[in-house]
């Protein structure tokens, strides 16, 4: 680096972006998400590859938290659009079967994670235990909706029946999973901390106060005539204080980003959603990016012993099989024969770029220690990757969604639709 810090870091700025998209663009060559690629790119500047003093070279301590802190506008920006592109409608014609594999692909990961992580508390967990075996139970039972909406979209498999059932599982799987790590956030964050006692009224605030407010703002603007492009630095100003709050309020600021989200009006507003998606979309496609090549610098597997390697290989068949097998019971039960639950099974698995995220703020927070941080993203990285060869392997889900096969109209009516799934 060349010793003046604003030109170090310009220069860093320039080099994590350019290597987050071009492993990317080559993740994407090998039909993987752009985010395995990203994580890699991490990967080459970490101490696992380079050394401590190789890596400080590339990233320096003076750099590295003014990336941070670009990589989590990117973040909130992420939450933000996955607060709003979460609703009822996936419930509206798929009810039965949605439920059916949105409780398998949670609640048997959550039971094995929670099982798992009890031993493994008193080597991995820095400080509260019990938080710590909360926080595994919760992170086994992720499903990452943006990249499993990619992948689908990728492969012309949106509109396919099993493709948006399961679109619309992991919905309600992200929605549950991250209402389950704030509870487990405030409750770590609880000892000392009397700002947590003001979340429900700040909850209430947006639901009853927000979001009539920004239901206004919309209308008013969409009668003017007001393009929805004027809309969104507004909206940028309202996001940044709902991270500001929730931070404040001892809850990690993604928490406020998502909410914030989720309680944006949406009936009758679907010009004016689609713009402003497409406008913070841009926002993530440029910084996101950041926060994974970063997330991927502190991966180090390098000092793991024989120990640690079975606890990573116990970790990553624990995930898989308690995911594959919960989503595949689930959807089993609902009524959906077996053509419907592998592939089901297979796509659940998937937990990409939410599942990276949940771990590194587990790790801010101090739910978990360092080498356990290295285990999950380790994890999520090949839980995501393994997901295209699987579905190529089991010959499951036609390429052109117009080849159904027979038995999936014929079962559990109503569970599988016809109607397109929306991807974001």
């Amino acid at each position: 680096m060349t010793g003046n810090i604003v030109a170090d870091f310009f220069l860093a700025l320039s080099l994590t972006l350019g290597a987050a998209r071009i492993f990317g663009a080559l993740a994407r060559r090998v039909a993987q998400p752009a985010v395995v690629g990203e994580i890699c790119a991490g990967l080459l500047v970490s101490p696992m590859v380079l050394t401590r003093a190789g890596a400080d070279a590339v990233l320096s301590a003076e750099v590295t938290p003014l990336l941070g802190a670009l990589a989590n506008v990117g973040l909130a920006t992420f939450m933000f659009l996955i607060g709003y592109e979460i609703d009822g409608a996936f419930l509206r014609h798929r009810r039965k079967a949605t439920l059916g594999v949105a409780t398998g692909a949670v609640a048997v990961p959550l039971a094995a994670g929670v099982a798992v992580a009890i031993p493994l508390a008193q080597a991995y967990a820095p400080g509260n235990r019990t938080a710590f075996v909360l926080f595994v139970g919760v992170a086994m039972s992720v499903t990452a909706f943006p990249v499993l909406a990619r992948i689908l979209a990728d492969r012309g498999l949106s509109r396919h029946p099993v493709g948006s059932l399961t679109l619309a599982a992991a919905a309600v799987g992200d929605l549950v999973a991250w209402i389950c790590l704030a509870a487990v956030a405030a409750y770590a964050g609880a000892a000392g901390q009397w700002q947590l006692a003001l979340l429900p009224v700040y909850l209430v605030v947006l639901v009853a106060g927000v979001r009539p407010l920004l239901a206004t703002l919309l209308e008013r603007a969409r009668r003017r005539g007001v393009a929805a492009e004027r809309l969104v630095p507004a909206l940028v100003v309202g996001l940044a204080l709902s991270c500001a709050v929730t931070e404040w309020l001892g809850v990690h600021f993604i928490f406020g980003a998502f909410a914030f989200g989720a309680v944006m009006p949406r009936n009758a507003l679907d010009g004016v959603r689609s713009t402003i998606m497409r406008h913070m979309e841009q926002v993530g496609q440029v910084l996101l990016p950041l926060y994974f090549v970063l997330a991927g610098t502190k991966v180090d597997l390098s000092a793991f012993g024989v120990t640690a390697l079975l606890t990573l290989v116990a970790v990553i068949g624990v995930a898989v099989l308690s995911k594959a097998g919960g989503a595949y019971g689930g959807a089993r039960l609902a009524g959906l024969p077996h053509a419907a639950a592998l592939p089901a099974a297979v796509l659940m698995n998937t937990r990409g770029l939410t599942e990276i995220v949940i771990v590194a703020v587990a790790l801010d927070m101090g739910l978990i220690n360092q080498d356990f941080y290295s285990m999950m993203v380790v994890m999520a990285v090949v839980t995501t990757a393994m997901t295209g060869p699987l579905l190529k392997l089991f010959g499951v889900l036609p390429q052109d969604p117009s080849v159904h096969q027979p038995d999936l109209a014929a079962s559990s009516p109503g569970a599988l639709p016809k109607k397109a799934a929306k991807t974001g």
